[in-house]
């Protein structure tokens, strides 16, 4: 028998999480050595990489018994993170360094590595000795290779929520279903 209640799974072994926690701590390193604690971009950046990853926890969390607000939580995640992919662009703009541009070793090598790792403790070492634009290249990138994640799980949220509705939808068969089963002989 079909269950009113979903288990919602675990968050962590979701690859659009794993890479929005490395997004959040590269942010707040990247804030902490490179941006004064008094600048705005400072809070604004560190508030943009937590929202990316904790509105994906709220998502998986709510998903129990609300499609719809799973399906918007996982969109503000990634609203969150396009705002954090400005920052760091704009970053490189004002402070006259150089975006790496498609077709580059510096960007094929991120990606691929991107592909590869998803674990916090890698790309700690990787940028503990990188300066300011490197590591914020290598953040873009990764935004980009999350944003991209979230894109593909609402279009598999929006695919199960077509195939099998929503919590009030399973409520309602659910709800017939025992009423059948009881007027059975």
């Amino acid at each position: 028998m079909e269950k009113l209640i979903r288990h919602t799974g675990n968050y962590k072994n979701l690859l659009s999480y794993q890479k929005t926690d490395v997004i959040f701590c590269i942010t707040v390193q990247f804030c902490n050595k490179f941006l004064s604690k008094t600048d705005r971009t400072f809070d604004q950046m560190v508030q943009a990489a937590r929202s990316g990853k904790q509105n994906i926890i709220e998502g998986c969390a709510a998903s129990a018994t609300s499609s719809k607000t799973e399906i918007k939580l996982i969109n503000v995640a990634k609203a969150s993170l396009q705002e954090l992919l400005e920052d760091y662009e704009d970053y490189l703009k004002t402070h006259g360094q150089r975006q790496w541009e498609e077709g580059s070793v510096e960007l094929e090598t991120m990606r691929r590595l991107g592909r590869e790792h998803s674990d916090t403790d890698y790309y700690m070492q990787l940028i503990a000795t990188r300066p300011a634009a490197t590591i914020a290249n290598i953040a873009i990138v990764l935004i980009k290779q999350a944003d991209y994640l979230l894109f593909r799980q609402l279009e598999r949220l929006e695919k199960d929520f077509l195939q099998n509705g929503g919590f009030t939808e399973r409520m309602y068969r659910i709800r017939s279903e025992q009423r059948k089963n009881k007027e059975k002989p």
